[in-house]
Order: C-alpha cells, then structure tokens, then sequence
C-alpha cells in the first residue's frame, strides 16, 4: 500500500465546542476497540466479535452528533509486512467513511498488558499506512483503566519504559484512560470528547481528509478482488443448482 497523503480542511474560525466530531477507532486485535465505541455512544452498537471490515455507527453525545468508525485490528505480534492485504486496505478506507473526514484517530492500547518493541513495531506500521501527519491527529486511548488501581497512568508510562514513551512522543503526549467497564462515570466520556476538541484546535481546526486520487487508487486495486469473489459466487450458485436439478430427477425416477 502506498504511502496515503493526508490533507487538512480548515475552517475560518476556532472552534471550541463543535456540535459534529468524527472519530476512528484503531488498534490491535483484543484492544477494546468495540468496547470503547459502546462506550462513546453510550450503548450497545458495536458487535464484540472481531470483523473484518470496517463498522460505522452514530449517536448523539453531550450535545453532539458523534460517528464512530470502528476499524479491524491487526495482531499485535505482526508487522505490517505480514498483515493481509485486505486488513491494509480497510485501515486506509476508514479514515474515508466518515467525510468530509475525521477528526481524530483513538489509538486503543490495553493499559493491562506489556507494550513491548514488538507491539511499538506493530502499531507504528499500520498507522503509517495513513501517512506521517496522522500523528499529529492520534490520541492514544488506553482501556481497561479499572487494573491500574491506584497507580496513575502517568506512573504506568514511565514504568512501561521507551516504546511507551516514543509513542506518546510521537502523538504530541495526547492520552486518555477509559474504564469500559463502568459505563455510568460519564466524565471520562465528556473529559475524552472535550480532548478530542482540543485536538483539533491544535491542528488549527483542521480534520483529515485522504487524497481522492490514493483512494481511487485503492478502490481500482480491490476491484479485481470482487470481481473473482462475484465470479466465484455465480459458480457456486450454478453448482447448487445443478444438485438440486439432479436430485429432483432422481425423486422423479423413484
């Protein structure tokens, strides 16, 4: 997959509270990614088993319109090299489903698990699909915030050592903790909310909008993809009813 070109669109004013966020749920498989969406729309939307497209939901949340992208995630032990074409191409096409683009990408990373060089690799691999200005745009989510008892996520950073450290460097040190298990403590959600506005305003009221021409590209390299899988549909279609034909004569001969 080619390096995707991220392009900003700005409006003419700040922002502060904006009636309209856009959000992009990314991470590895086991993360928490559907957890956290049914956390945010304060409902259950997203299905708790894994998929392997992208799923889109909405809601209104605190006074907003919010759309939640829910992208599949990747294994933490895999380099991108090693990733299924079709997992590549449905975290480029994420950030294009919610237009005119989203306003941040949530980077999930469980708070209860070690963040090795391994995982750092991982993650840092298919972020890049979207370019180097994603970054700029990340917030790193952590869940599973009920095992960090009574030690703060800022202890638990400097703790987890480099890999840690490089990654919230490299997100601008933007982060949130959020406890999926107790949906009734609604100040995570607005505290998350009014960080993502802020987000924006960091990148002067600008969200992201992907490049329609590595998209269109993207689009024409999956078309061969569908058109064996239609291709392989009519096949079997045919095969079934060819049994069928002939198991109707056979009840006839008998």
């Amino acid at each position: 997959v080619n390096e995707i070109i991220l392009l900003g669109s700005c409006p003419n004013s700040d922002v502060q509270h904006l009636p309209e966020l856009r959000i992009v749920l990314m991470g590895n498989r086991r993360a928490g990614k559907s957890s956290t969406g049914n956390s945010i729309l304060g409902r259950e939307e997203f299905n708790l088993k894994r998929s392997a497209q992208c799923v889109r939901r909405h809601g209104e949340v605190a006074d907003r319109h919010i759309t939640v992208i829910e992208a599949p995630g990747w294994w933490s032990n895999y380099t991108v090299e090693k990733s299924p074409e079709l997992l590549k191409q449905e975290i480029v096409l994420s950030v294009s489903l919610c237009p005119p683009g989203p306003h941040t990408v949530l980077l999930i990373i469980r708070v209860d698990t070690r963040f090795k060089e391994t995982e750092r690799k991982a993650l840092q691999g298919h972020l890049d699909l979207l370019g180097e200005r994603v970054w700029s745009h990340t917030i790193v989510l952590f869940t599973c915030g009920d095992s960090l008892l009574d030690t703060s996520i800022e202890q638990h950073i400097e703790s987890e050592g480099q890999d840690l450290q490089w990654l919230l460097d490299k997100c601008g040190n933007r982060y949130h903790v959020l406890n999926n298990q107790n949906r009734s403590d609604h100040t995570q959600i607005k505290e998350l909310l009014e960080k993502i506005e802020e987000t924006v305003a960091q990148n002067n009221s600008c969200h992201f909008e992907i490049d329609r021409k590595i998209l269109q590209e993207l689009k024409e390299r999956r078309r061969p993809e569908k058109e064996r899988a239609d291709e392989r549909m009519k096949r079997m279609k045919k095969q079934r009813e060819d049994v069928r034909s002939q198991m109707s004569e056979s009840t006839y001969l008998v």
